[in-house]
């Protein structure tokens, strides 16, 4: 019997391989990783610095022991390069590997910009350890850090590095931070949390250039305006890894499209995690990859079981003002209704029906969360 295979060793891939292990304890289990394979916690390293973290503390496991907690071989630094769905193959660089049943679990890559300006290659982005492990580095002789794009991840980093003794500027085009999640009171007072604890925020603005400086780089702003600093870190958002899928034939829109079963276009094959579209769902966060290993691991082993999302809230690590959203769905009509004093904020958004579609709680209010999920919808029933 030729192996499952599951190409990625995030958090989607690993927890499947765990979840897996739980139903069939002998099958035969091949992981692929592209890096070293050791499993991490990818959530905190947007507050290393304030949960006192050392780097060597980061990785929780290496490769070896995964390999042997899960019971599989881990084949790490090994890039698939083409996927044959109708042979049940793929393939590393020339050599051939067969598989019973396939798992996409690639994850995402960030997103970059097109900048002008001969220090343009320097910008640095963290999507996993060894990226950090190189932002770290480059912090070691740092004081001054400018952020571009103020979403979760870049007012997450924002938060983490000014109480850690950075100067740190904070860029975004929309006129307040988080702005894609929050109504506008709401994200005024985010950045008001921000700018008290001495972060300098450049709203409605963009790089378009980078230089060299003698001390650090040297920021050209879509306004102008000009920023030195010593380290640059973009956070504009992520896009998943769909190429190896769209080269086999899969179908693939803003993910690759799955259905309940995760199961893609192609037979035996499935996906999971950020590189995911289900019911036209990307979400790249830690319960979804929970919930739909649980459900992979059971099609995995012949139980045909559809994935299902309860309302699932995201709690936003920025301490200088807690916030935890669980965001209405994109077409779902109704209105905010806003109760905020000072940076305590309730925000209900109710349907026309007074049906709860959604919520925002900021500081000492995040302590409903439980009671308010328990009203919302699932998100995918």
């Amino acid at each position: 019997m030729h192996p499952i295979t599951i190409i990625g060793t995030g958090l989607a891939g690993y927890t499947v391989a765990r979840e897996l292990r739980k139903l069939d304890k002998d099958c035969p289990l091949r992981i692929i990783s592209a890096d070293d394979g050791g499993f991490y916690s990818k959530p905190t390293l947007s507050n290393a610095f304030l949960e006192k973290k050392k780097l060597e503390s980061l990785l929780i496991m290496p490769a070896t022991k995964m390999a042997t907690q899960v019971k599989a071989e881990i084949l790490t630094h090994t890039e698939v390069t083409k996927v044959d769905p109708e042979q049940h193959a793929i393939y590393v660089d020339d050599k051939r590997l067969e598989y019973s049943q396939l798992v996409f679990a690639l994850g995402a890559k960030p997103r970059h910009l097109t900048l002008a300006g001969d220090a343009a290659d320097k910008v640095l982005s963290v999507n996993n350890l060894n990226d950090y492990i190189r932002f770290r580095a480059a912090l070691q002789d740092a004081k001054r850090v400018t952020i571009m794009g103020a979403g979760l991840i870049g007012c997450e980093f924002a938060n983490d590095l000014q109480p850690a003794g950075f100067s740190v500027n904070l860029i975004d085009r929309r006129k307040y931070p988080l702005g894609h999640l929050l109504p506008s009171e709401i994200g005024q007072t985010l950045q008001q949390a921000l700018q008290d604890l001495g972060i300098n925020l450049f709203l409605e603005k963009a790089v378009k250039r980078i230089d060299s400086a003698d001390n650090g780089y040297r920021l050209t702003l879509t306004d102008e305006s000009v920023l030195e600093t010593d380290v640059v870190l973009s956070a504009i958002g992520l896009h998943p890894h769909t190429e190896l899928a769209a080269d086999c034939g899969l179908s693939v829109e803003r993910g690759i499209v799955v259905d309940r079963y995760l199961k893609t276009s192609a037979e035996d094959i499935y996906a999971i995690g950020d590189c995911m579209e289900v019911e036209g769902l990307v979400l790249a966060f830690v319960m979804p990859i929970m919930n739909a290993a649980r459900a992979l691991a059971k099609n995995l082993t012949g139980q045909p079981t559809t994935v299902n999302y309860p309302a699932m809230p995201v709690a936003v690590k920025t301490p200088a003002c807690p916030i935890v959203i669980s965001p209405p769905a994109a077409q779902l009509a109704g209105e905010w209704e806003i109760e905020k004093e000072g940076q305590d904020v309730r925000a209900l958004f109710y349907t026309p029906e007074r049906q709860l579609g959604g919520f925002i709680l900021m500081g000492s209010k995040v302590a409903e969360k439980m009671a308010l999920t328990k009203q919302l919808p699932p998100l995918l029933a």
